[in-house]
């Protein structure tokens, strides 16, 4: 059953974590054990962007950076094109879903791109798998700095429940133990690199501790109750949207720069994409707890719509790639 699952682009850990959101919705972390969730998934993160800075290898990002084309419109994608069309939806749409569904789509358009699902989905449509790295560690390495400032300048107005002075946070939790990660990398870089099981536990458990943390704080502040089913829906249909305009953008952009279809291919998953792993833990530093739930709603739908498009169009295109070589086959 997972097998065909997969096709559509649920697996084990897209289940788990709607297992997690209903856990939260079901029995939420209460009195004494809200705070001990709380520090456990905080430091879970600390862990995993320490174990991020440990796998970077720069002479893989440099190598990357040759292909200027393939960068600069994966990083304008990311930084430049999503956060007008995202700013644009918000402004437009602010007086039907409130500041903080608002916040929520600005804060989508700020955030890097994914780094494990668009790799993968590369690498199965038969894409440019070293300019898709390339790509997704950039824009990861560039969030640490650039999310936050981009949040402070567009989402300090916004009524979203901003914290100017959260943004400092993220440098204690996030962006030092990445900087020590990577000082420490030639120390234990190759170590880390052969713990697939553990890097993949902290990973995937850092996240759904967030998700668990985050929700079950919703639910107990009573959040989820203003929040109307036509908000709901209009949120699904501006993911819906935002989702369908950037790929027509980065089609006609790929086409225009004249990249082949395995950097085409690369430019769309990477540049269409956004992180669930990124924008957690900074949402959880931004944003007030009794709302951070509202805020990253946005960003789970949109994390779920990419998974079920982009596994689809990855398999689609290798099958079509397949059949087009067997049919060149005498």
């Amino acid at each position: 059953m997972l097998t065909q699952l997969k096709r559509y682009g649920i697996d084990l850990y897209t289940l788990l974590l709607l297992g997690t959101v209903a856990l939260a919705i079901v029995l939420p972390a209460r009195g004494a054990a809200a705070p001990i969730v709380s520090s456990v998934a905080y430091y879970a993160v600390a862990l995993l962007f320490f174990l991020y800075g440990a796998r970077l290898k720069l002479e893989t990002v440099w190598a990357g950076l040759t292909d200027w084309r393939l960068q600069g419109l994966m990083f304008g994608s990311t930084y430049v094109l999503f956060p007008i069309l995202a700013l644009i939806l918000a402004w437009t749409l602010g007086s039907m879903i409130g500041p903080e569904l608002s916040a929520g789509i600005i804060f989508l358009g700020i955030l890097p791109s994914t780094v494990q699902s668009s790799i993968a989905f590369t690498g199965l449509a038969k894409g440019d798998v070293a300019g898709a790295i390339c790509g997704a560690t950039l824009s990861n390495l560039a969030g640490v700095f650039i999310t936050p400032a981009l949040a402070a300048l567009m989402l300090g107005a916004t009524g979203g429940g901003f914290s100017w002075q959260a943004v400092g946070s993220i440098a204690v939790q996030i962006l030092l133990p990445f900087i020590l990660g990577m000082v420490l990398r030639r120390f234990i870089g190759g170590w880390v690199e052969k713990q697939r099981m553990l890097t993949l536990t902290v990973d995937r458990g850092s996240i759904l501790l967030i998700v668990y943390s985050a929700f079950g704080a919703g639910v107990v502040a009573g959040v989820w109750q203003q929040v109307p089913v036509t908000a709901l829906l209009t949120i699904i249909a501006v993911d819906a949207v935002l989702l369908a305009v950037v790929v027509v953008c980065l089609r006609l952009a790929g086409s225009w720069a004249g990249l082949g279809t395995p950097q085409q291919t690369a430019l769309l998953f990477c540049g269409a994409t956004k992180s669930l792993a990124s924008g957690l833990p900074i949402a959880v530093l931004l944003f007030p707890s009794q709302i951070v739930s509202i805020v990253v709603l946005p960003l789970m739908l949109f994390h779920q719509l990419q998974l079920l498009v982009f596994a689809s169009v990855a398999q689609r295109r290798r099958l079509q790639l397949s059949e087009a070589g067997l049919a060149a086959t005498p």
